[in-house]
């Protein structure tokens, strides 16, 4: 079997699928569900065109499947078509006692069959100290489905809209993808209901804001902004809103405490002279707008707030791991934030 490459990603695999080509061995995993589907339903209408009822389609559920199942599976010759699809669920390899059985089993895989292991309930997590792992980079095509970038993305919401007749600017649509976290699968359900509000042909910010459900990471961004701007009544607020999200009091600490992080890093880039681009790197921020917002609101503040903030929220950390009353403890924190 060629060697081939870990990690190319869903443009790679897009790429070879237009053009025809089916690997042996593929592994599915990461975040971007969307596409991860999308991809798996490819393989699916290539290799079983009569559907998944029939004899070429062999699926194993990950808790279930032995290697002695699986290589049965392999060895059996397809009926009235060139491939089989063997596809496996959340099957952790790592952790199978038999991985010598598996290495040799994968280096032979037969040209006849496409077996491929797909990520869903767990984690791929390899393990480099493996011999396992050598044998899965060297034979696997492992494609992890990230979240798309911004190009890509603003225009799969812009198509989705016109699919529903209507339009939504460029502006819109990243500031959409941003309060929505950016990811696909959710997007879908937030642009059905946003195109089925907007009363014109044209979807507007105000129409998204009525009516589109935020991600803690973009409400995150408003706290921040509020609090910065020293407008506690605003900043109580979205705070509130956060608390009616009904999301972990410790996962509400690690978003504001996040945010406040990222405005210490922007104010230090903006005094250091650098642009939204290093503030990008440094932060793994993907949208060049969420940059600008926190530059925007880093030259409103000053070097000193931001350390102060980011050691305030260190201590509410640490009391709340302690013990301390969630909400009240929130309460506080963004009181004195916003001072």
């Amino acid at each position: 079997m060629a060697k081939k490459k870990s990690g190319d990603g869903y443009k790679e695999f897009a790429k070879s699928i237009a053009a025809g080509a089916v690997d042996r061995f593929y592994i599915f995993h990461g975040e971007e569900r969307y596409l991860l589907e999308h991809s798996l339903a490819q393989l699916r209408r290539m290799l079983c065109p009569d559907g998944l009822d029939g004899f070429n389609y062999k699926h194993f559920d990950g808790k279930a499947v032995t290697p002695d199942a699986l290589e049965d599976a392999i060895d059996t010759l397809p009926a009235f078509s060139e491939r089989t699809l063997i596809e496996v669920h959340d099957f952790d390899i790592f952790k199978n006692e038999q991985k010598q059985r598996l290495c040799d089993m994968f280096a032979e895989l037969p040209d006849y069959v496409c077996v491929l292991f797909v990520y869903d309930t767990i984690e791929y997590k390899p393990d480099g100290r493996q011999k396992l792992n050598a044998a899965i980079v060297k034979l696997a095509t492992v494609v992890e489905f990230g979240a798309a970038e911004q190009g890509m993305l603003i225009k799969w919401i812009t198509r989705h809209f016109e699919d529903a007749d209507k339009r939504i600017s460029r502006a819109d649509a990243e500031y959409l993808a941003f309060i929505t976290g950016g990811y696909m699968s959710p997007l879908l359900g937030e642009i059905e209901k946003a195109a089925a509000y907007a009363d014109g042909e044209t979807v507007t910010r105000s129409d998204i804001d009525a009516v589109v459900t935020p991600a803690l990471d973009a409400v995150a961004y408003k706290l921040t902004d509020a609090v910065m701007r020293r407008d506690r009544a605003g900043a109580v607020q979205i705070l509130d809103e956060l608390l009616r999200m009904r999301e972990a009091p410790h996962k509400l600490m690690f978003g504001v405490s996040l945010k406040m992080r990222e405005l210490l890093a922007a104010r230090v880039c903006f005094e250091s002279g650098l642009g939204e681009d290093t503030l990008m790197k440094i932060c793994s921020i993907r949208f060049p707008f969420q940059a600008k917002a926190l530059m925007d609101t880093a030259r409103k503040t000053t070097l000193s707030k931001c350390r102060d903030a980011v050691l305030s929220c260190s201590q509410a950390a640490m009391e709340l791991n302690s013990g301390a009353d969630p909400e009240a403890r929130m309460v506080e924190l963004i009181a004195r934030l916003a001072f």
